[in-house]
Formats: structure tokens, C-alpha cells, sequence
């Protein structure tokens, strides 16, 4: 499960992209947040499958990697791409599918091949048709596998589209100013030719997609806007929210909220692990040396005692971002890592 938005420049305070997402998975698994410095190589091996390299190198991102598996649940590249990934389910059977691609496989190979986003949906599209989609979305060494098809939400400074798939099928719709998805269908005619009707599942998903739309109707988007909505406990009962808290089955464990702007300036993503009502957005400036971000079990220690803690934190690191907006060094991502140890250290966490 999972919930991303995104809005266009025309939609947001400041004229840039602003691009949202929230991870749910098992509430004890852990994730990373990782630089992945552009490589060449004949053969790519991800989650399951082996495939041909990328013709050249690959474009760095850095993404949020479950600890298990070579794919990421979202990340946002040196070029200004964002791409975050869902869970849904259709008329066709995931639990039948062989080994291949998941989802997660797809958002990094996009990052990592597309220096636009109307790119990476042909990376997305192309290599599905190519290789198939299919696998455990959980860890198989758990013994609880989940096996899904995947929708994308992909956006860069300019344009965002969504993409939705079941199986090897799958449609594409471009944003218009603003967009959400969630763990459903959402193109009206490929909802309409593939959605799963089981009533059981609407309960768990459509209010959180309802939600997100809301907040996107309600004006003017930006990142105090996205991270407050991550944050928040609307769109279901019994912890289906979105911000997750679904006792031993299922959580937000990880989120992002990124800047894309128009003209080439380097993107900025504020990562988070843990559960964003808990935890705290990091400004991380795509390219430049990222640090060495506190392990994802300190982050999932912190709770609601620490808040106020975590927001000066947060203020402070938005200060420090803003700051040095102009003359950004080697060392701002490095810096604002050392701050959030600090922090933790002094928390006890």
C-alpha cells in the first residue's frame, strides 16, 4: 500500500513541481536511503531477473531502497525526475505471475535510464512489454509474500504522467495540473476494462485516494502542504490513513517530498524514514555527496514525545537549506545528515 501526488507548476506557491509520496510496508521492515552514482554494465541484475544494461551510463539518483531487494519504492535523479510506485490489483491474477520485474525494479530503472519523465514512462512501458511484471513485492525469506501489479506516478519540472498496468497491459494518462494515486485503478477506461471488484479492498484504499484529491482541489500546493499531508491521519479507519499505522500488517515506513524546478537548478528531495507523524524530512540536494543517513531503526524508535524536538529540527534544517540556496557546497547534504545524528543522539534514540 501506498499514496503519491504530485503537483505542476501552475498549481503550486512557488512555481516548481512538488512531488509527494508515502511508503507503506511491513511495519519492520527496513529501508535505505542511498546515493546510486551512475555506472555502466553489460547485464543489470534486479530483485529476480537479469536484463540487458542501459546503452551508456545511467543517470545518479538517489532513492529509498527496501533492505531486501534491488529496487526502490521512490527516489528522484540528477535530471529531475521523481517517480514513486503502487500496489494495485485487477482482474488478472499477481499470485500466478512468474518471477520478473516488480514494481520497485521499475521505478529504479527509470530512474536511473530516463533524463525526462515522458522517458521514463517509455523506459517503464518498454521494459514491462519486454520482460513481464511479476514477483513477491515482500520479502520471500519472511514467508509472507504479496504479489501486485504496480502503478507509477512520474514527473519532472515540467510534465507528470501516471501509469497503470495489469500484468503486461497497461495505460498511460498525462497530468493535467495536479494528480494523486493510490492502491487502485484510477484512468477511467482502463479502471473500467481492469479493476478488481472484490468489496473488501475500497474500504482500505478509496478513502486515502479521496483524500489526496481533496487536498490537491483545495489550492495551491507546496512542500509544508505535501508534508502535512503525509503526515496525516485522514482517508480510512483502523489505521488505513495515510499515514499508515495498520498493527503487524502494514505501515508508512518511508516517505519523500521533492522540488522540481524549471531551468535546470539541481532537485531537492527531503527524504524520511520511519512514520512521517513521528519522524522528520531531510533536504537532500540530488548530486551532491550525500552523507551517511542513521540507520531506519532509530527514526522507527521516535514517537510522539519527540515531535516537538523533530520540528525544530526540521525548521532548522529548511533554515539551513535556504540559506545556502545560492552557493550550495560539497558538504550541505553531509551537514544536514550530522544534524539529524545529533539529534538522535541527544533524543537517546
Amino acid at each position: 500500500m501506498c499514496d503519491c501526488l504530485c503537483a505542476l507548476p501552475s498549481a503550486t506557491t512557488h512555481g516548481v513541481t512538488v512531488f509527494a509520496k508515502n511508503s507503506d510496508r511491513p511495519p519492520l521492515e527496513p529501508q535505505v536511503i542511498e546515493w546510486h552514482a551512475p555506472r555502466q554494465e553489460d547485464v543489470t541484475r534486479a530483485t529476480y531477473l537479469e536484463i540487458p544494461g542501459h546503452d551508456g551510463p545511467t543517470i545518479g539518483f538517489v532513492g529509498s531502497r527496501p533492505s531486501w531487494m534491488w529496487g526502490v519504492e521512490h527516489g528522484v535523479n540528477e535530471a529531475g525526475v521523481a517517480i514513486g510506485n503502487e500496489a494495485v490489483f485487477t482482474t488478472a491474477d499477481a499470485a500466478v505471475a512468474p518471477d520478473a520485474l516488480v514494481g520497485m525494479d521499475l521505478v529504479r530503472l527509470a530512474l536511473e535510464r530516463a533524463p525526462t519523465a515522458a522517458e521514463a514512462v517509455t523506459v517503464i512501458t518498454s521494459l514491462l512489454e519486454a520482460h513481464g511484471q511479476g514477483g513477491s513485492g515482500h520479502d520471500p525469506a519472511s514467508g509472507h509474500e504479496f504479489r501486485y501489479w504496480s502503478s507509477f506516478l512520474v514527473a519532472d519540472p515540467i510534465e507528470a504522467f501516471v501509469v497503470e498496468t495489469s500484468g503486461d497491459r497497461w495505460d498511460v494518462e498525462r497530468v493535467g495540473e495536479r494528480r494523486a494515486i493510490s492502491n487502485r485503478l484510477t484512468i477511467p477506461a482502463f479502471d473500467a476494462a481492469h479493476r478488481d471488484t472484490d468489496p473488501g479492498l475500497a474500504p482500505m484504499i478509496d478513502p486515502r485516494w479521496q483524500a489526496s484529491c481533496a487536498r490537491l482541489d483545495a489550492g495551491p500546493f507546496d512542500v509544508d502542504a505535501a508534508r502535512a499531508h503525509l503526515r496525516s491521519h485522514v482517508g480510512g479507519a483502523d489505521g488505513w490513513t495515510i499515514c499508515m499505522h495498520v498493527d503487524g500488517l502494514e505501515a508508512t515506513t518511508a516517505a519523500v517530498v521533492a522540488e522540481l524546478a524549471p531551468g535546470g537548478s539541481p532537485p531537492v528531495a527531503r527524504f524520511l524514514l520511519g512514520s512521517p507523524c513521528r519522524s522528520v524530512f531531510v533536504p537532500v540536494v540530488v548530486g551532491l555527496p550525500l552523507g551517511d543517513p542513521p540507520a531506519w531503526e532509530r527514526f522507527t524508535a521516535l514517537t510522539d514525545e519527540h515531535r516537538p524536538a523533530l520540528d525544530r529540527l526540521e525548521a532548522d534544517l529548511d533554515a539551513a537549506l535556504a540559506a545556502g540556496a545560492g552557493a550550495r557546497d560539497e558538504t550541505c547534504n553531509v551537514q544536514a545528515w550530522d544534524r539529524v545524528t545529533t539529534t538522535l543522539d541527544a533524543l537517546g534514540v
